[in-house]
């Protein structure tokens, strides 16, 4: 059975908006701060850990535009890994192994924790993330949490409608001072 982890670029003040995108005032914010060879290397092996992606339609199309050109472990893993996209808009995707996710978020999810052995990551995709926390489908949060407010934008944190409780797994910092966290749901 597949576990559920969301893994964000976050500021200190929770915004996860357009980290490393043009779209927003303060474009590229987290490219702004070495994460060192350690953190980049974090960021890889992250990646390479998980046997599914699962994302919104916005950070799906960003990825199916970028990485079909890209070459390398990396890439290889991302373009030949199944990966499932909640939206109600799309309807032909385009990336190898993609599959449009429709009906109910908790009945989607639990196909897909069935199908798949191992971590489906949800990387980005605010929305998605978002309400896989309020309707307390996240098993994992990995957080990189870069040393700046950046006083408005689009935050991970929204109301949700119970409290919910998380073990810190391991915390490290990385870099001109980014803190990587990974928490476990408390069950």
């Amino acid at each position: 059975m597949g576990s559920i982890v969301i893994t964000e670029f976050i500021s200190l003040d929770g915004v996860v908006e357009a980290p490393g995108g043009e779209d927003f005032e303060y474009p590229d914010w987290s490219f702004r701060f070495d994460r060192g060879e350690e953190g980049e290397r974090y960021k890889e092996e992250e990646a390479l850990g998980s046997a599914a992606l699962l994302l919104g339609r916005t950070t799906y199309e960003g990825f199916a535009e970028a990485w079909p050109q890209y070459e390398g472990e990396l890439a290889d893993k991302y373009n030949g890994m199944p990966k499932y996209v909640v939206s109600s808009t799309l309807a032909e995707p385009a990336w190898n192994n993609t599959t449009v996710l429709g009906g109910g978020l908790a009945t989607s999810v639990a196909r897909v924790r069935a199908e798949i052995d191992g971590e489906i990551q949800v990387a980005g995709s605010i929305s998605l993330a978002q309400a896989l926390i309020a309707a307390d489908l996240v098993d994992g949060l990995h957080l990189m949490t870069f040393p700046v407010i950046l006083g408005h934008g689009r935050r991970l944190w929204t109301e949700t409608p119970d409290m919910s409780a998380w073990s810190l797994e391991t915390s490290t910092v990385y870099g001109d001072g980014v803190l990587v966290t990974e928490y476990r749901r408390a069950r």
